[in-house]
């Protein structure tokens, strides 16, 4: 009888590539930015970097400016901040206060998911729309301290760009632009009211930095831990 000869199976050893899922925000991307390491550490739950302390006055502010807007709203006017802008001609606050309600939640906010199943969410102060092409357009308030300088603005420009990056993935269509609204202390009354400046900053977006930023954060953080450390994370071993 002749025996067969049997060839052995040749195969080469898969490597596994395990790709975790991540819950972004500006706020995560802000991390990243100032520390990859801190971010990296603290998305993998690793080590979390301490918060700082969280102002009160300016949560106070936020909750009392958005009651005041939305008073407006609800009589389909535009607050006196808004009024007298001409970049405000045509336009109007988002009018589905439910809706609103659910994007200003910093846990629900307005979410994108990759293929990946990676999230990107952010949470809104406000939004107005165009009402000649319906177009949405985030406006985002601030209380600063001291006047602004010609170059504020751009702290915020990767917020304002991931809050339009979200929409547009939703589906809406929003304008090439965002508002800052700043708050600025003027002055106290002798009858003990503070008084405060405004000025509306009109800001040009950029989707594309938005979906970079996101791309960056994913990509780092299925990378190995970065070295490079800060003030912060320079004692945590890992």
């Amino acid at each position: 009888m002749l025996k067969k000869k049997l060839k052995r199976n040749s195969y080469k050893p898969v490597k596994l590539i395990i790709v975790m899922q991540f819950k972004l925000s500006p706020h995560t991307i802000s991390l990243m930015q100032e520390c990859p390491r801190c971010f990296w550490l603290t998305q993998h739950k690793i080590w979390q970097r301490p918060e700082g302390i969280t102002a009160s006055l300016m949560n106070g502010m936020d909750r009392i400016l958005k009651t005041h807007f939305d008073k407006f709203r609800d009589k389909g006017e535009l607050p006196p901040e808004l009024q007298n802008n001409g970049d405000c001609n045509n336009l109007m606050l988002f009018d589905d206060p439910e809706l609103l309600e659910v994007w200003r939640n910093y846990r629900k906010g307005i979410v994108w998911e990759d293929e990946n199943g990676n999230i990107l969410m952010g949470a809104v102060d406000n939004v107005l729309v165009n009402t000649k092409n319906n177009k949405l357009i985030i406006l985002d308030y601030k209380t600063r301290g001291f006047p602004l300088k010609e170059n504020t603005h751009e702290y915020y420009q990767n917020q304002l760009d991931i809050y339009n990056f979200l929409l547009r993935k939703n589906n809406y269509e929003t304008e090439d632009y965002a508002f800052l609204l700043f708050y600025i202390p003027k002055e106290v009354l002798p009858t003990g009211v503070v008084l405060f400046d405004t000025t509306l900053k009109k800001v040009k977006i950029n989707i594309l930095n938005a979906e970079y930023l996101f791309n960056k954060a994913i990509k780092l953080l299925n990378s190995q831990c970065p070295e490079e450390r800060c003030k912060w994370c320079e004692n945590v071993e890992y």
